[in-house]
């Protein structure tokens, strides 16, 4: 597609009918009348059930199986070890912003040589009705021999840690390592020179944060249902991000071919990265492989905490230096990220975007992948992201502190621009960092008063966005009405957003577009709906498909007018004479063409197929006022606002909800949220009432303020919005609280125990 499109538009254009309106969600009469269809929803005649025996311990070598109890428990149909899984090479494939490794991954759904944490899959029963499969589950006999564990990311990295993976040498060290380590990687971002940097410095300070890991929290668990047949083929319903991507993980580690497989996702609810992995759908086909019949597997919550991917939890060093006037002449960051039981951490993304937000000649931020008798991380929107912005915001709002400079100013004195040159690589083009910026000290929020003990913090935040392999189907149906099918499953309000734009392109009332997923076989394929991607990229593609709809429907009316296609425009939902001396012609409507269709050619479609390139980075601020109870450590939330800069926002609506999502979210990741373990290396808070998300009543209405810098690479200057909410918060939260208490918490969550601890030893 040629990205030098002949239209642009931009945030103060009038004369749009649908793109930036609010327009009905496709979607929002089945959800609310409970008719959509979620992944546990889906039913076959003769399913049977499949449930996992998973490992108490958080480290041991596994003896020996025995499942013959099992299999003689009468309407069990079939069981699974490690023994039905073919071992793989050690391969890597993209998944969104991380990288997975099918040999990590066959043994991650079903443990192998060892359990390596508390959670793991060991074996799988189908059975005729869940509470025999759970019976069954217990007469498998495991013999285990327990080995020592390591949950703390620090402590993994000492040389007489407990080693998950013997054979594990570590990358990008020199001298290479003899033998293996918990640490798979260590990475380097470089630019200009730090140690002179430092040197023309008036104020330097380093400090160093931990944060834990947390969970997506996504509602709907894990859920799935295969159905394999005596061909060799088979169907698989699951609930999922990317359903190409469940396709070729699942046809990989079955041995079999892509084409035998359709995988068809159903709605989802809720993933925001975690539901980029496979964990069940492999062990559901094998059950299935084996009975040839169908079977349905859902995850419980326990099983969702204990076996599926939070984000990292990780340990950061931040060293920052500025002048008096607030220029920063030099940063670097070290930071080790927990990847879990195998390789594969958020650290690369979260080195890529530490210091992004900001125009500096002098970086160094080097990053370690290490390994913990922890959950396979997966991506949590902006993986790895909001730790290192984390820290980096809290050491900048100090050094304000230290200079007497506004936090805001000191961050405008720095800010990204066009041709910025990025630590990671890439020079900006347009962005609108230093709009986002304005904007905040333009609202009524940065110049509201503040009682005793309340505080205020601000927080920024950069994603890169990405793009990608795109398909995208028009039909135009005989009434004059469209179907149009795309592959990136609707995780965010895709559905809404590319109708707009296709209405806008067409012409036509967007009601008369119906937007479908579609399975794997109905379509080319299509990377994952993560990274910022699906509006920008899967409009991209509905652009050209619409165009290229357009274009054979002015065929089909030069055919009947008989005149060269380039004498007829199209205009308004309608093809036009280009000119008077194209003749004199009545404008033909989009039902009319389809009317003729047959007369004229046949069936009427466009089509698209790209991968899409020009993704805008994202950058926001946000600003939280809270108010700390000194008898109890409570904070509370007293009010938030998201700042960030879309691009163009194709459904305001929708752009609004991810960033009061992202805000939710970062308040409960920096006050509440965290996996705790016990000495045993077992989860000890696999469930909601003790894994503390927010409730409503925790939250304050959360403002936003949508800048609008139009990204050139996009008709209409989408850039992705889902990921950046999540970033800023953290920092924002935690420098409220400093300014509230006059003290410098360095460790999230920031929960009351720690708070009241914090301010007991400052009195002391």
């Amino acid at each position: 597609m040629d990205n030098s499109l002949d239209m642009q538009f931009s945030a103060g254009d009038k004369d749009l009918n649908y793109v930036g309106k609010r327009t009905k969600r496709p979607d929002g009469v089945d959800k609310v009348t409970g008719r959509a269809r979620f992944g546990a929803d889906t039913r076959l005649p003769g399913m049977l059930y499949g449930k996992i025996l998973r490992s108490p311990h958080a480290h041991a070598r596994i003896i020996s199986i025995d499942t013959s109890k099992a299999e003689a428990l009468g309407g069990v149909k079939a069981v699974v070890t490690r023994d039905d899984f073919e071992d793989r090479e050690s391969e890597f494939v993209p998944a969104g912003e991380m990288m997975v490794n099918y040999r990590d991954m066959v043994r991650n759904i079903m443990a192998r040589e060892k359990v390596l944490y508390d959670g793991h899959a060991v074996a799988a029963v189908a059975a005729t009705s869940v509470s025999i499969a759970k019976k069954a589950l217990k007469l498998i006999d495991v013999e285990y021999e327990i080995l020592p564990h390591v949950i703390d990311v620090c402590d993994a990295m000492t040389p007489d840690a407990p080693v998950l993976h013997e054979d594990l040498i570590t990358e990008g060290v020199d001298p290479v390592p003899t033998k293996g380590s918990n640490v798979a990687k260590r990475i380097e971002f470089k630019l200009g020179d730090v140690v002179k940097g430092f040197e023309q410095a008036d104020e330097i300070l380093e400090k160093t944060f931990d944060t834990k890991p947390v969970h997506q929290g996504y509602i709907e668990p894990h859920a799935c249902l295969a159905s394999c047949s005596e061909s060799g083929s088979a169907d698989l319903w699951c609930s999922t991000q990317g359903q190409y991507l469940v396709r070729a993980h699942c046809a990989k580690l079955m041995g079999m071919e892509i084409s035998k497989l359709r995988v068809t996702p159903s709605e989802i609810g809720g993933g925001f990265g975690g539901k980029t992995v496979v964990f069940l759908e492999p062990v559901a086909l094998a059950l299935s492989r084996k009975t040839f019949r169908p079977v349905k597997m859902t995850m419980t919550r326990d099983e969702v905490f204990r076996a599926t991917g939070p984000t990292s939890g990780a340990n950061v060093r931040v060293k920052i230096g500025i002048t008096n006037d607030g220029k920063i002449t030099a940063a670097e960051a070290e930071l080790k990220y927990q990847a879990g039981a195998f390789q594969g951490s958020s650290v690369q993304p979260g080195c890529m975007c530490a210091f992004a937000p900001y125009d500096l000649q002098n970086v160094d931020v080097v990053g370690w992948d290490v390994l913990t008798n922890r959950p396979k991380v997966a991506a949590y929107r902006a993986p790895g992201a909001p730790i290192s912005e984390y820290a980096v915001e809290c050491v900048l709002d100090e050094l304000a502190d230290r200079i007497g400079m506004d936090a805001v100013d000191l961050r405008l004195k720095n800010a990204a621009k066009e041709g910025t040159q990025t630590a990671y690589g890439p020079k900006l083009g347009p962005v609108g960092f230093v709009e986002v910026l304005q904007a905040v000290k333009s609202s009524d929020h940065f110049k509201a008063p503040l009682g005793a003990n309340q505080g205020r913090g601000i927080g920024v935040g950069f994603w890169f966005n990405i793009g990608g392999e795109t398909c995208v189907s028009m039909s135009v149906n005989e009434d004059g009405t469209l179907t149009l099918v795309t592959g990136s499953p609707d995780i965010g309000g895709s559905r809404a957003s590319i109708c707009n734009m296709a209405a806008e392109e067409l012409g036509i009332d967007v009601e008369k577009i119906n937007p479908i997923i579609a399975d794997t076989s109905s379509l080319g394929f299509n990377f994952l709906s993560a990274g910022s991607r699906t509006t920008f990229a899967c409009g991209m593609a509905t652009i050209e498909a619409a165009r290229n709809a357009i274009d054979n429907m002015r065929a089909r009316v030069a055919q009947l007018w008989e005149v060269p296609v380039e004498s007829v425009i199209w205009e308004n939902g309608a093809a036009r004479p280009a000119s008077s001396n194209a003749g004199e012609f009545d404008p033909m409507t989009l039902p009319e063409i389809a009317k003729i269709a047959p007369k004229t050619g046949g069936p009427i479609s466009g089509h698209a197929e790209i991968n899409a390139q020009g993704a805008g980075p994202g950058f926001g601020a946000h600003m939280v006022d809270i108010e700390v109870d000194r008898e109890t450590g409570h904070v509370k939330v007293l009010r938030y606002t998201v700042v960030q800069d879309a691009g163009k926002a194709i459904h305001p609506s929708y752009v609004e909800g991810q960033y009061q999502g992202g805000a939710v979210q970062c308040i409960g990741w920096a006050l509440n949220e965290e996996y705790i373990y016990g000495d045993d290396g077992c989860l000890q808070n696999s469930g909601f009432l003790d894994y503390r998300i927010p409730l409503a009543s925790d939250l304050p209405m959360i403002e936003t303020i949508i800048v609008e810098v139009p990204n050139p690479n996009h008709p209409y200057g989408v850039r992705g919005v889902g990921e950046t909410p999540i970033i800023p918060g953290l920092a924002a939260i935690s420098n409220a609280i400093s300014d509230a208490t006059g003290l410098r918490m360095t460790a999230l969550p920031m929960s009351p125990p720690k708070v009241l601890q914090a301010l007991k030893q400052a009195q002391a």
